[in-house]
């Protein structure tokens, strides 16, 4: 079959046939993804065995991968092929950590684990995580810590059907983020988050945990992290001190 066909021999119907072939290409790669066929870490198949199997040219699987690296899902690596991209790997481990000290020191944060429990969704939670309100859900309270100071406080759910068996010891025991223990651990990867940033004043128990005067401005930043086929697997809201740390994004 040429690039004109439908690629991987299904019906057109089952295709979004008004994409870019390409897109359909990259579609498929990211079924293939959420279905597992190839784990973070893993070598996926050269794009000469992907345009066999799929029945397109090089260029056009070529193509797709570029498309999906630009979006981290996987890694070229210069004579060694592509591979899925994972939060195992250094570069990418602190991918979403985003935390910089004003000095320019680079320090790997510590953590105290706070609290891990199974609660029920409110109806934030569960609107963020696409969960019916009272779902179960574990929430994870830490603070995060840049050479001994106390930066983050984060608030954390997961919907406890996706991570079964979580558990603070579990944690503690974890190396790395903790995304990378989430994968590792349930293989599920986070691919890619939205986020929304404004000042909040520190109360008596973010003061404590941050060791900052209470009414101190803080930075809240809600965020909602995805896995492949963009389903919702987390949402955080992290408070961020900025009395030595700022908030560093890239635009491009």
């Amino acid at each position: 079959m040429d690039d004109a066909q439908t690629a991987n021999g299904m019906p057109a119907s089952a295709t979004p046939s008004f994409r870019p072939l390409y897109e359909q290409i990259k579609i498929l790669l990211t079924q293939s993804l959420v279905a597992g066929e190839w784990k973070p870490g893993e070598h996926i198949p050269s794009e000469i065995e992907l345009a066999a199997r799929y029945g397109v040219s090089q260029g056009t699987v070529r193509k797709a991968i570029d498309a999906l690296a630009a979006e981290h899902i996987v890694i070229r690596r210069q004579g060694k092929g592509t591979f899925v991209a994972s939060h195992q790997t250094p570069t990418y481990q602190y991918r979403f950590l985003r935390m910089r000290s004003d000095a320019g020191e680079k320090f790997p944060p510590s953590t105290l684990w706070l609290a891990v429990e199974k609660v029920r969704a409110n109806s934030e939670v569960a609107t963020a995580l696409s969960l019916r309100v009272g779902a179960a859900v574990n929430h994870i309270s830490r603070v995060l810590s840049f050479n001994g100071r106390a930066v983050i406080v984060d608030e954390i759910y997961l919907a406890a059907a996706s991570f079964p068996g979580l558990t603070r010891a579990k944690l503690e025991e974890s190396k790395g983020s903790i995304y990378s223990y989430l994968e590792s651990a349930y293989g599920v990867r986070m691919i890619r988050a939205e986020e929304r940033i404004k000042a909040v004043a520190a109360d008596r128990a973010l003061a404590k945990h941050l060791l900052v005067v209470t009414g101190t401005p803080l930075l809240c930043v809600d965020r909602i992290a995805y896995t492949y086929g963009d389903k919702p697997v987390e949402w955080r809201r992290g408070y961020c001190a900025t009395n030595a740390y700022s908030y560093v994004t890239e635009l491009a």
